[in-house]
């Protein structure tokens, strides 16, 4: 059917008024075409400037090829004869049908920035989709996609069937696309820009995502809770929560984008099969949430009969036809929801408290579910609210679930709570007898494990920190000093032929003096706030925090003057000791590293060795503030 524009109506006589009876003749015929024409033609679809996307579904005619077997040029001069209908009721949706179904539009592109448009049919699960354009010079390009040919067949990876066209400006152009599917066949269409698809495809995979997340989180959380807690029904919590993503999984065509791309096989086989794995869990959790084999025996017998039905159908589904298996299972949602409904309401009645949040969990999902189907049998119009009606409603459901099993196990824990009370009375004696003996020996275990802490933080021998716990601190130290701005003082002090004490007087006596040194070191710099730790042998480590130079060797002067002039009384013998000290400022944002510092204040410490031992030796730059 060909489009004229207004110009091609003005009249070719000249203007001149046409005779009276011409004109009721005219009349005539436009009344008589109006009540013989089979049809009226949809109007253009027109992409007029600064449109970004446009819905097709009201611009749209549709044919029934009952066997399948036209081809596009027969379809294409069917059109210009009229013979195409509306779309009924403006709905895209026509449930599960036989043949092909074509559809014919004409669009007139008047954007002169885009050209080049996406064409999108929002529903995945359709066996064949082709699309033919025919341009006015007679030139016709066919595209072709569907879960029936690989993935790599969409003009753009997308879970929905999508098709690049060229669209010139100013220019009619006409649109003819045949779809034929199993499934239900529902054929919303849409033209988008790249700029606008991308936007839509930015929300819906939020959403996605959104919803997804959801039940993963769900899943993890009861996974933890059933490992815990060994709890059946929250096992049957999970098969029901997967079981649920992977259906919707499938129906959102997520599966074949991700999963099997180049099977279009298990892109239509995984379908019947999730749904029978769905309804199973879906089934069984209800079983035992509302404990219906010991509370409602007739509902358990009928829902192990829905159970044995579905299992039944998924084995069967490997052999029988898609349609053959996917509508009896579509058709068994109803009245399994009705008889979840049932089994809710009856468990309410009978005092099960936990029913009043599954009965108000299941209704979402169940509403979601019903529209889904509906729209799958063609009851109702495909829309937001029903397209995507089932991932609300089953995210709801699955928040609400989880509700509704933390009531119930409060509510069994009260149960138990209760049973225990009542044997309470003759055990509370003794429980407190041994929780008593417990608590006291939960308590000698923690202090020995505080002094198994401290003692391996402490040199056994001095009590001073150890090595390893001396590095931890310092780095700890330095961090604050340079946040702070504040310098470090590194000692490093080795006490001069320490060997000949121990040759001399025992190795206990060295030890003695090792036991000295640790005293004398926390006498003399406790109140600097120092930071001590044996090094190893007879060597020793001080780190002062905030001081300066000069003030630093000045407490070192002292300390070795305190080190030599006191002597270690040990058995009698007074054993005169002395002490070589090595000096290093660690200043803030410096950059040297604790190793460096150590390195630095050891240099010195030799130092002080070469220079005759019992002195202080400062590394360079001590001295200056």
């Amino acid at each position: 059917m060909a489009f004229l524009r207004p110009e091609q109506y003005s009249a070719s006589n000249g203007g001149n008024r046409l005779p009276v009876i011409r004109t009721i003749a005219l009349l005539l015929a436009f009344v008589l075409a109006w009540f013989v024409a089979p049809t009226q033609a949809a109007p253009q679809a027109v992409l007029d400037a600064g449109r970004q996307s446009l819905p097709l579904t009201p611009h749209l005619t549709y044919r029934i090829d009952a066997d399948g077997r036209a081809d596009a040029a027969a379809m294409f001069a069917q059109a210009e004869r009229g013979t195409f209908m509306p779309l009924p009721g403006d709905s895209s949706a026509f449930g599960f049908t036989e043949g092909a179904y074509w559809f014919h539009g004409q669009l007139f592109n008047q954007n002169r920035t885009e050209q080049r448009w996406l064409l999108v049919l929002h529903y995945p699960l359709l066996d064949n989709v082709d699309v033919y354009v025919r341009y006015p010079d007679g030139r016709v390009e066919h595209m072709a996609a569907g879960d029936t040919l690989p993935f790599s067949a969409r003009s753009i990876r997308y879970r929905h069937p999508n098709f690049w066209i060229n669209l010139p400006q100013r220019t009619e152009v006409e649109l003819m696309v045949r779809v034929s599917s199993r499934s239900s066949l529902q054929v919303p269409l849409a033209l988008y820009t790249s700029t606008a698809f991308a936007e839509l495809e930015r929300d819906s995979q939020f959403g996605i995502g959104l919803f997804y997340g959801i039940l993963l989180a769900l899943l993890c959380y009861n996974l933890v809770l059933w490992l815990s807690l060994k709890d059946a029904s929250h096992f049957w919590y999970m098969c029901h929560v997967s079981g649920f993503g992977l259906v919707m999984f499938c129906l959102n065509g997520l599966a074949f984008e991700y999963l099997w791309p180049n099977s279009p096989w298990w892109a239509n086989q995984a379908i019947p099969l999730s749904m029978a794995i769905s309804q199973i869990a879906m089934h069984q959790f209800c079983r035992v949430f509302l404990e219906l084999r010991d509370r409602q025996p007739y509902a358990d017998r009928v829902s192990l009969a829905f159970i044995a039905f579905f299992i039944a159908m998924g084995l069967a589904s490997f052999f029988m036809d898609y349609r053959a298996a996917v509508r009896p299972m579509t058709l068994a949602v109803f009245p399994g929801a009705l008889l979840i409904l049932y089994q809710a309401i009856n468990s309410i009645r009978k005092g099960y408290a936990p029913a009043k949040v599954f009965l108000l969990a299941w209704a979402f999902l169940l509403l979601g579910t019903a529209l889904y189907a509906s729209v799958s049998f063609g009851l109702v119009e495909k829309n937001f609210v029903t397209e995507y009606g089932i991932q609300i409603g089953s995210a709801m459901e699955m928040i609400l679930l989880s509700f509704a099993l933390a009531y119930r196990y409060a509510r069994l824990r009260g149960e138990n709570e209760r049973l225990v009370q009542e044997h309470n009375e003759q055990l509370e004696r003794h429980v407190a007898r041994r929780t008593s003996e417990l608590s006291t020996a939960l308590e000698q275990l923690a202090e020995a494990n505080q002094r198994l802490r401290e003692s391996n933080r402490r040199d056994s021998l001095t009590g001073l920190f150890n090595r390893r716990h001396f590095r931890d601190m310092f780095e700890h130290q330095l961090s604050r000093a340079n946040e702070h701005r504040q310098p470090l003082g590194v000692l490093l002090i080795d006490l001069d032929h320490f060997k000949r004490i121990n040759d001399t007087y025992g190795h206990l006596a060295g030890d003695e003096c090792l036991r000295w040194l640790g005293r004398c070191l926390h006498d003399s710099l406790v109140e600097h706030g120092a930071l001590l730790a044996r090094f190893g042998g007879e060597e020793f480590v001080v780190v002062i925090p905030d001081v300066q130079g000069d003030r630093l060797m000045h407490i070192a002067e002292l300390l070795r003057q305190r080190i030599c002039g006191d002597p270690v009384r040990f058995a009698g013998n007074n054993i005169l000791m002395s002490a070589s000290i090595g000096v290093f400022l660690l200043q803030p944002g410096s950059g040297i590293s604790v190793d460096e510092a150590l390195h630095r204040a050891d240099d010195a410490l030799y130092a002080a060795k070469d220079a005759g031992r019992n002195r202080v030796h400062a590394a360079n730059g001590v001295t200056q503030d």
